[in-house]
């Protein structure tokens, strides 16, 4: 193929950019705050920042719930829009209340039942002589109050996805940036005793995240219902909680798939954490740094995914497949060379950042490591989630599935759990081996894409009233 057929016009950039960088700027200033967060927490001390860790990590699972279970309704969402049917948006939007309300229920129950085993499962001896009471301690803590941030993160998830699947993409990312700002302070006068309030360490820190998950949620409920002419699918919408049978049907069918994808997934990447988490506490602290910082680094790959869930729905959508399909190759093209510029900046910063951290020479050192693989690893990771998003656009939910979680649990945490267990293999090369089966879904991503069995218009019928 020519070179042009990977590279776009000025416009189709504009576009891109138009939908990318309010997501980028939001998802870097979130994860620069967590990081300035994590920061706060590490100078407390190892076990501290051990526990948040490992209950994040909990927590992972239970957003990436939320997020998969949206999804599903957000396919429709995206389609719906590109056709003009503010109809089928209200009926997705209403959906999402009840796949959300129903993840925050189940998870809330496991956790307050089943939360100290949890949490005790990533504990293990290690070369460090770290406590592993406290640290127990100190996680159950944390936990205990991060459940109350459960019901408006849920709440904000469904208002800002339907935003940005329709279009409006800075208002959740001004709301982001209010909210980890509002984090950010909080933290430093609650975690540290700040301004006469009382030193209250990892509590504090849950407390702050508390409130800025309320002030974002606040933010873009309040906007979205006072911009009719923006959000004219809002009207009425709490009015019923009534969804079209048939389209109800189609986003089980679509949705559920999607929705065990990104629970198995998260679930997935917490079961390989608890296997690295046998060589050692120290594991865990320094896996918490390297997935904070490289999380600063990966918003690059997934703001693509997020504008490849978008234009490529919205052109599907409005019967454009052929422009859909060449708009895709240019958007994974672009992705991949985003990201190999931005994994070359995160190798230059991976032997500086740990050091910030009040914590041991080996967490530091380790931390370090784990930072230099996944740099390398960031134009695969980028290949990869451009076509999982292309995937999803076009309702091939039990392809992405496969491609998705099944992989995971099929080849990586099989990989991890012999390695961890059945050798003495020090954790950084098995970190490597498992995060080199990245270029095996490279190749399978390449030919699922390449088939062209993604190019569906999932809208071409309105919903029955």
């Amino acid at each position: 193929m020519k070179l042009k057929q990977y590279i776009g016009d000025r416009q189709f950039y504009s576009r891109v950019f138009t939908v990318m960088l309010p997501v980028l700027v939001q998802n870097v200033i979130t994860n620069f705050v967590s990081l300035l967060d994590n920061l706060m927490v590490g100078q407390v001390g190892t076990e501290p920042m051990s526990g948040v860790a490992i209950v994040n990590q909990l927590l992972f699972v239970f957003i990436l719930c939320v997020f998969g279970g949206l999804s599903g309704a957000g396919i429709f969402t995206a389609q719906y829009h590109g056709s003009g049917d503010e109809a089928g948006v209200r009926y997705t939007f209403r959906a999402k209340l009840w796949i959300a309300g129903g993840s925050v229920l189940l998870f809330a129950l496991v956790f307050v039942q089943k939360g100290s085993a949890l949490i005790s499962l990533f504990l293990h001896e290690g070369r460090d002589a770290l406590d592993l009471e406290a640290t127990l301690d100190y996680g159950r803590r944390y936990l205990r109050v991060m459940l109350l941030e459960m019901v408006p993160f849920a709440l904000t998830q469904v208002y800002a996805s339907t935003l940005r699947e329709t279009g409006e993409t800075l208002l959740p990312m001004k709301a982001g940036i209010l909210a980890v700002g509002v984090n950010l302070l909080l933290n430093y006068i609650l975690i540290f005793g700040k301004l006469g309030a009382p030193a209250l360490g990892v509590t504090g820190a849950a407390a702050a995240t508390v409130c800025a998950r309320c002030v974002e949620c606040a933010i873009v409920a309040v906007w979205s219902h006072t911009h009719p002419a923006r959000c004219g699918y809002l009207r009425g919408v709490w009015r019923s909680w009534r969804i079209p049978r048939g389209l109800l049907r189609s986003i089980g069918v679509l949705g559920t798939p999607l929705l065990l994808n990104e629970v198995l997934w998260s679930a997935g990447m917490t079961t390989l954490n608890q296997c690295y988490s046998l060589r050692g506490l120290e594991v865990v602290s320094a896996q918490n740094i390297s997935s904070t910082v490289s999380n600063l680094f990966f918003c690059a790959f997934l703001s693509m995914g997020t504008t490849v869930s978008i234009l490529i729905g919205q052109l599907l959508g409005a019967g454009e497949t052929e422009r859909a399909v060449d708009e895709d190759r240019k958007l994974i093209a672009f992705s991949v060379v985003l990201c190999a510029l931005v994994g070359v900046v995160m190798a230059l910063a991976a032997p500086f950042v740990p050091r910030l951290y009040n914590t041991t020479a080996l967490v530091k050192s380790l931390a370090t490591r784990f930072l230099l693989v996944s740099s390398a690893m960031m134009p695969f990771s980028a290949f990869t989630n451009t076509c999982y998003f292309t995937l999803r656009s076009g309702g091939k939910v039990l392809i992405t599935f496969l491609f998705d979680s099944a992989f995971v649990w099929c080849v990586c945490i099989p990989l991890a759990f012999c390695l961890t267990r059945l050798t003495a293999l020090p954790i950084v090369p098995v970190f490597l081996a498992v995060q080199s089966t990245e270029v095996i879904k490279c190749v399978s991503g390449y030919f699922l894409v390449k088939s062209r069995r993604w190019v569906n218009n999932l809208v071409a019928d309105k919903p029955e009233a």
